[in-house]
């Protein structure tokens, strides 16, 4: 018989083989999961565990342990983890009864609790480890898939990563667990990869970064998840946000200014209250009546549009507003200014007639494209969403206008999948995701078509036949938030922003004490100039501002000593080290200009 089974294994080896890769690589790092698990029940008697998934790159196991643990234990789990693998133990599904299941796990809380909710038809699997002698060592419930024996991962091909605290479900009210993240890959030099990917990771991490460069800073004690911009943040936000003005009014934008407090029955009317309260900031009470803090600028564009009548000769109208609005988010989910309870939103409103949907709609993917190109990212994918469970308005309507987004996206030519269920309560969506200079994915922009809130509100216009009809409305956020954008943008140019976008553009920097005044004149000059310019004054050596500057990703540095002041030039440093030709101030300033004039991505 051992000797039928090892043939059989061998068997199920040279078909789990032939699998994909991502699925070989989804089995592996699910069994070393599982490994994982079995380390530290061993090293760590009392534990308790709770599920244990791959995840993209990696895998995580959550534990209610005995003890805290720290970092420091990782090399030890680590070290139990190569044990197990070299032990070479098959993975054996075995398929249980209900009452059997509850018997092997009656000390196990949560897996008790998950055996418990699972349908009464329900298939129950256990994944036993097995020695060599083909006595169980360790088993868990699982549907799997497993390999079939530990040789099939390369004890050198794993790590675990870091330690965090995960609710059991989710829930805030449920154990706080112990959750291990770990990475596992198929060869060494795979994981090598990746951990030197990481290590780029955390050298662009917006978070450090945005501390480094005196952009912005969260306090905590005065509330989790609010943006304080500091002056270098401010200016990198000016020069964002009067380009987008620009643009906006290029292609036929107008732009509002809203509140941002509303009665309960503007939120009750959109339909917010009803599939969005669990996001948004409990009433206020003002004069005895109840007002919300905005989630959304929606309503009160529509307010606006209520305010008089309008023709078809009127449409369409593009309405857009940076709006500040505030929506709760668990505390455990905040992330720098990745996801935030405040932010402003690029945020616009395409009110039209039904026959020119389609047009709007592709006008506003051209538009949204043009836009993130010019900020350097070209890798573009759509999503087109789908109309989710929880939904309003008639299939017909649905159906016309996913087919509108559909062709406006082919038309652009941009790749794109369906997001099955991914559509907005009011409408289907499109959602553009871009890469960054690590080929990492982010979602930015969404083109939502809502046919609820104009027959919630009665926006009507007079069509050329003179009849009242419905307008349609077109939702529209093209950055996203700027919160959101500019973590992105951060970690995409690691801080080393174009000239034009730089907090700090150029820094003059005088060789010596006496060319002070002199670098000065220089920074007067190209401040008339309207660039923004620092003038290094302090005493320190010429070489430590240059670092200084260097560490502040200043693009230009102009160093002025005797023969600088003598011809009236200034030497050129490049934030990267290299140097350009010496040239005369106004020749610089027109150098310069014409940079941030063409949004230059290059210096």
């Amino acid at each position: 018989m051992p000797e039928i089974k090892k043939q059989e294994n061998n068997d199920k080896l040279e078909a789990n083989d032939k699998l994909e890769a991502n699925d070989k690589l989804a089995m592996i790092r699910h069994s070393v999961a599982h490994i994982m698990a079995q380390a530290v029940v061993k090293l760590f008697p009392g534990t308790k565990t709770a599920i244990g998934p791959n995840i993209e790159n990696g895998f995580y196991y959550d534990f209610l342990l005995p003890r805290p643990i720290t970092a420091d234990d990782l090399g030890a789990i680590e070290e139990e983890m190569k044990k197990i693998i070299d032990s070479r133990q098959d993975f054996v599904k075995v398929t249980v009864s209900r009452k059997d299941a509850l018997e092997r796990f009656c000390e196990e809380q949560f897996k008790t609790e998950i055996i418990n909710e699972l349908p009464q038809d329900a298939e129950i699997s256990i994944y036993e480890n097995r020695d060599s002698n083909g006595t169980t060592v360790w088993a868990d419930l699982c549907r799997g898939p497993h390999v079939v024996n530990t040789r099939e991962i390369n004890s050198a091909a794993f790590r675990l990563q870091n330690i965090a605290g995960a609710y059991w479900r989710g829930d805030e009210k449920r154990p706080m667990l112990t959750r291990i993240y770990g990475t596992a890959w198929q060869t060494p030099k795979e994981l090598k990869a990746h951990l030197a990917f990481l290590e780029e990771v955390e050298k662009r991490d917006h978070r450090r970064l945005g501390k480094e460069l005196d952009l912005y800073s969260i306090h905590e004690e005065a509330g989790a998840g609010l943006i304080y911009w500091h002056p270098k943040g401010g200016r990198m936000r000016v020069a964002v946000e009067d380009f987008w003005r620009q643009e906006h009014f290029r292609n036929g934008y107008e732009i509002l200014y809203t509140p941002h407090i509303g009665k309960s029955w503007l939120w009750e009317k959109s339909g917010h209250l009803g599939f969005y309260k669990g996001n948004m900031y409990s009433p206020m009470e003002i004069d005895n009546q109840d007002y919300f803090i905005k989630p959304m600028n929606c309503p009160f564009h529509i307010m606006i549009y209520n305010n008089k009548g309008h023709s078809y000769r009127d449409l369409p109208l593009r309405w857009a507003e940076l709006g500040t609005v505030y929506r709760y988010e668990r505390s455990g989910v905040l992330h720098g200014l990745l996801r935030v309870r405040g932010f402003t939103q690029d945020d616009a409103h395409i009110i039209c007639t039904p026959d020119q949907m389609e047009s709007e709609i592709r006008e506003v993917l051209r538009f949204s494209l043009m836009i993130w190109k010019v900020f350097g990212f070209n890798e573009i994918k759509a999503y087109l969403a789908t109309r989710p469970k929880e939904s309003v308005g008639e299939q017909n309507r649905w159906d016309a206008a996913l087919e509108s987004l559909r062709k406006s996206i082919e038309a652009e030519g941009l790749a794109y999948e369906i997001d099955e269920g991914g559509g907005a309560f009011y409408g289907p969506k499109i959602d553009l995701k871009i890469k960054d200079a690590l080929a990492r994915e982010w979602q930015v922009t969404t083109i939502q078509f809502d046919f609820n809130e104009p027959e919630r509100f009665d926006m009507t216009f007079v069509d050329s036949d003179g009849q009242h009809k419905r307008p349609y409305m077109i939702h529209r956020a093209l950055l996203g938030s700027l919160e959101r954008f500019f973590g992105v943008l951060i970690e995409h140019f690691s801080g080393a922003f174009p000239v034009w976008i730089a907090p700090e553009q150029i820094a003059v920097i005088p060789v010596a004490e006496q060319f002070n005044d002199y670098a000065k004149k220089c920074a007067e000059g190209l401040k008339a100039c309207d660039l923004r310019v620092t003038t290094e004054l302090g005493d320190e050596r010429l070489n430590a501002k240059i670092r200084d500057c260097q560490t502040r990703k200043i693009p230009y540095m102009l160093v002025a000593g005797q023969r600088e002041t003598d011809e009236g030039t200034v030497s050129i440093r490049l934030r990267d080290g290299r140097q350009l030709p010496a040239m005369k101030i106004n020749e610089f300033s027109s150098y310069v200009l014409e940079k941030i004039k063409s949004r230059s991505l290059e210096l």
